[in-house]
């Protein structure tokens, strides 16, 4: 069979994580719908922290067999990816429409979470600290308690019942709503470990380096969740699900994903990331928060502007 069955396999991952993402947009607007809560609200919450199950078990793993370098590639690589490649390709596909709420709200706090974790990377990586680790159980503190505050932000929102959009009738009602979105969550989280790891199977049968690996395989298979939901409900036109699930999971993705198992294991080293690699973390969020500000919308040309930009970190990433 040599390279022929993980590809098929991959392809079979591939369909299955794109349809589960098409109903699980229709039946997370349905529920936002059902219980008069913004969309932004539910994009942020269950959307978000559905899709970056993958990547948490990821950094659970790498921390505690001390492949740091794989842990910090998660997080730092999936912003990166999330940011510049699938909200940058979902613009192009679509113009995003940005809220007023988000702009003042919802990205600032985005832009502030990113500033704190690349603070923290480099007050190791210039000699500040006396930790060997380039993150440890100090910054693992730091990280969660700004997620906490983010949780705080959203319930009271959520209280005080913001962002009720007009009058609309859902696609599904509210038990079905659930239903789905609970299949859907657990089909993403599937298919995409499916899709990863034929992918390792194929990229191994392939002869490509281990860091190609982790940062192609590892990195964007497991952003798959939120590529395929941001470009669908950018296609529908749902564009509060589109940004407000990339907001919830690069926040998701600093604070836990990260933070958790920081706090459990004590921290990790790191040997192949530099200033770079984390400075561009922070353009990326910056840079969105700038882009939507700008216009209240997210236009085609900053689409490419921002793929563009993927495109050359990912260059200096495999030449450096």
């Amino acid at each position: 069979m040599g390279i022929v069955r993980p590809i098929i396999f991959l392809l079979i991952g591939f369909v299955i994580l794109i349809k589960s993402s098409d109903f699980f947009v229709d039946a997370v607007s349905s529920i936002a719908t059902n219980f008069k809560m913004s969309k932004m609200m539910i994009a942020l919450t269950v959307a978000a922290f559905g899709t970056c199950v993958p990547e948490l078990a990821i950094s659970f793993q790498s921390i505690s067999s001390q492949a740091g370098d794989i842990a910090l590639s998660n997080v730092l690589g999936s912003n990166i990816v999330n940011i510049l490649l699938i909200v940058g390709f979902a613009a192009i596909v679509h113009p995003i429409r940005v809220k007023e709420q988000v702009i003042k709200k919802e990205l600032p706090i985005l832009v502030v979470v990113t500033s704190a974790f690349v603070l923290s990377i480099l007050f190791h990586l210039v000699g500040f600290s006396n930790s060997d680790f380039i993150l440890d159980r100090q910054d693992s503190f730091l990280l969660i308690t700004l997620f906490i505050v983010f949780i705080f932000y959203i319930i009271s929102v959520i209280r005080a019942k913001q962002g009720i959009f007009e009058h609309e009738k859902p696609k599904y009602g509210i038990v079905k709503s659930i239903l789905i979105t609970i299949i859907c969550c657990v089909s993403i989280v599937i298919s995409s470990d499916f899709v990863v790891e034929n992918a390792k199977i194929l990229a191994e049968q392939l002869n490509v380096s281990t860091k190609i690996i982790t940062m192609t395989v590892v990195v964007i298979g497991t952003s798959l969740p939120e590529m395929t939901m941001t470009v669908v409900a950018a296609k529908k036109e749902e564009f509060d699900i589109a940004l407000g699930n990339i907001i919830g999971t690069n926040i998701f993705n600093i604070g836990i994903v990260l933070g958790l198992p920081l706090l459990v294991y004590g921290g990790f080293s790191s040997v192949n990331f530099n200033v770079i690699d984390v400075i561009l973390v922070y353009i990326a969020a910056l840079m969105l928060y700038l882009f939507a500000r700008s216009d209240r919308k997210l236009s085609r040309r900053e689409g490419i502007i921002m793929v563009i930009l993927f495109i050359m970190y990912y260059a200096y990433v495999f030449v450096s």
